[in-house]
């Protein structure tokens, strides 16, 4: 594969994986990435500030999420903005051509406390983006908080059912799991 040819930050993150989970996170540096996927050191950092960042895709599904919450209807309530956000990141993040990656992905994390971490602190941003755009859409503090909480952890069953394959759809399992998790709560 050339240097000049497009999807360097996809190329990289599909060659840090299968690197971790052949050698191991602490085995693998920049270095082995970048020439795995047929690029330069700095054509990595150009992309990613550190090997981490490279399986968590820096903003882009925060900034994501917060645009299609910003983005629903006036007429949405927040647990429906938050559900449209769901919808979208299906459609755009969470495809079907997704879902190998995504596994191994989960396999890598889940064998790296640091990488854990990380994530953890992913899925607390995500959470926060959709609080953001919740409160600009003018939800009382409260509601915008519980509103996204809701639905960072129907993403999270979601996403484990999406990866499973117990859920062909991301954004139907998110849908799903948000109306559970609803339910649950007002029990």
């Amino acid at each position: 594969m050339g240097r000049w040819e497009p999807n360097a930050p996809e190329r990289l993150s599909r060659a840090a994986l299968e690197l971790f989970a052949e050698r191991g996170y602490e085995n693998t540096t920049v270095i082995d990435i970048a020439a795995r996927a047929g690029l330069t050191k700095s054509t990595f950092f150009r992309h990613f500030q550190d090997k981490r960042e490279v399986l968590f895709g820096g903003s882009t599904l925060a900034g994501l999420l917060a645009a299609a919450v910003a983005g629903a209807p006036e007429t949405a309530t927040p647990l429906e903005a938050v559900a449209r956000a769901m919808d979208t990141a299906g459609r755009e993040v969470f495809t079907a051509e997704r879902r190998e990656f995504s596994a191994l992905r989960r396999s890598v994390i889940a064998a790296h406390p640091e990488l854990q971490e990380r994530d953890a602190l992913k899925g607390l941003a995500l959470t926060a983006a959709m609080t953001d755009a919740l409160r600009q859409r003018e939800a009382a503090e409260l509601t915008a908080c519980v509103a996204a909480e809701l639905g960072a952890l129907a993403m999270k069953i979601a996403y484990e059912r999406w990866i499973d394959g117990a859920a062909e759809d991301f954004g139907e399992a998110a849908r799903r799991a948000l109306d559970e998790v609803r339910a649950a709560v007002g029990r």
